[in-house]
């Protein structure tokens, strides 16, 4: 086992780095100029060069790429154009606020689609059974800043039960939670229910019944250990989702996030920002799906890493 984490630990080496390129490219081409966006636009053309100079923006491109995967090798993201603070201060500030969001949604949608997906695989073809997969094709198709308007004006505008922006408790936590986590709540109800089906027809069901055990003790002892290896996929690859696509959530809630953080350093064209907390994003969601490998020799006996 430590052998297969050492070597999966490598190999996020050459994901990180075609990561690091990808954002660096891509920032350079997006059309703007940050030496603009600092000097202000009544900037002369001596003023703007001199910017240029202080951030390192009028080296070439390939220059200015490899001076950054040194800093970044040796540990520095390099400073905010914007703030003027380190990289890593701007992130450490706001990621917090990005995990605990996505764990409360991670929370929802574990709990509730597990359930859901359990209730109709238990309960095939009745009513119970279409009306999971109804609501559960409803949380698929709904977009997530759609939904997150809908919730505040309801919630918020109307009933005046919950606030609609900021962070000062858990009860700012509840809309951007249910906001971000109702589509992939979907999705685990879906995967489980299917997940369940499949288990339940197998020979080893047929036998614990035969043996007389409670339809309670052959769902939950026996059935849902077996069915849980794709949901937990699907659990630990939406984790990632719920990270990037907080972003719309953070927007809409005014959430002090990372995805808001990028969005801003997007608009103001600060690369060191964007870059650092695309980053750090796809570290988190490289982790995320490492321990979920882990974990699935936890849940099935079966599995062995060499």
């Amino acid at each position: 086992m430590a052998g297969y984490v050492g070597r999966r630990l490598l190999l996020l080496l050459p994901v990180l780095l075609g990561v690091l390129t990808v954002v660096f490219v891509l920032m350079r081409a997006v059309p703007g100029d940050p030496a603009r966006l600092i000097a202000g636009p009544e900037a002369t053309q001596t003023e703007l060069e001199a910017v240029r100079r202080e951030w390192g923006l009028d080296a070439p491109l390939p220059v200015q790429y490899l001076q950054y995967l040194s800093r970044v090798a040796r540990g520095d993201l390099g400073e905010s154009i914007r703030s003027r603070r380190p990289v890593t201060v701007e992130l450490a500030a706001r990621f917090p606020n990005t995990l605990r969001l996505a764990l409360a949604s991670l929370l929802i949608m574990t709990v509730l689609g597990v359930s859901a997906g359990i209730l109709a695989a238990t309960h095939q073809n009745t009513f119970l059974d279409y009306a999971s997969m109804a609501v559960a094709l409803v949380g698929i198709s709904m977009p997530i800043f759609w939904l997150g308007l809908m919730l505040m004006l309801l919630f918020s505008l109307y009933l005046g039960w919950l606030p609609a922006t900021g962070r000062d408790g858990p009860a700012h936590l509840v809309l951007p939670a249910i906001t971000l986590g109702t589509a992939l709540t979907a999705v685990v109800a879906r995967i489980t229910r299917a997940s369940m089906l499949e288990v339940l027809r197998q020979d080893y069901i047929r036998t614990a019944r035969a043996k007389g055990l409670s339809e309670r003790l052959v769902v939950w002892a026996h059935a849902l250990r077996n069915a849980l290896i794709p949901t937990v996929t699907v659990v630990g690859l939406n984790f990632g989702g719920l990270l990037s696509g907080a972003v719309l959530t953070e927007t809409v809630f005014a959430w002090p996030g990372i995805g808001r953080l990028i969005v801003d350093a997007i608009e103001m064209r600060d690369y060191p920002v964007v870059q650092g907390g695309v980053l750090l994003v796809a570290l988190t969601y490289s982790l995320v799906n490492l321990i979920v490998d882990v974990a699935y020799a936890f849940i099935d006996p079966r599995i062995r890493y060499a």
